[in-house]
């Protein structure tokens, strides 16, 4: 019995993502799974655009911040070796997509980092805290230190 087949890595494009990344290719190595990756953008203004609309990633945008976006998304996605139809990049609320995505492609394990909280982001919460009280499957938070 295979503990985990889908994991789903969400990223964020912070600093040591990479560190988040590689991890969860080894642990997907090691569970013979299949990786799927997902980035929500949430910081950047789409007009017209409603939540939960997937950004084609095979087209160009004339929106230059989203097409930088794009870019470095279909990068980690081909570092990583996932296949174009296990990326998604959607628009919308992170703790929302990510867990509708992980329901929609049965996930397994959801994989994310987690940074350091101080101050009034320790009560403000963080995506991680909120898709692991929202994922129907296993969350794995992989800590982040700020520099």
């Amino acid at each position: 019995m295979n503990l985990y087949r889908n994991i789903l890595l969400a990223i964020d494009f912070a600093d040591q993502d990479d560190r988040v990344s590689q991890k969860a290719k080894l642990l997907a190595e090691q569970f013979a799974a299949q990786l799927h990756i997902i980035h929500v953008l949430d910081n950047i203004p789409m007009p017209d655009t409603p939540y939960g609309t997937i950004i084609p990633l095979d087209e160009d945008s004339e929106y230059d911040l989203l097409q930088i976006k794009k870019n470095k998304f279909i990068q980690i996605g081909d570092q990583l070796n996932i296949p174009p139809e296990r990326r998604w990049m959607v628009w919308g609320e992170p703790e929302q997509e990510i867990t509708r995505l992980a329901a929609q492609e049965h996930i397994d394990l959801i994989i994310v980092g987690s940074h350091e909280r101080h101050g009034l982001a320790v009560l403000m919460g963080s995506t991680a805290k909120d898709v692991l009280y929202h994922a129907g499957c296993d969350v794995l938070a992989i800590h982040i230190k700020d520099e």
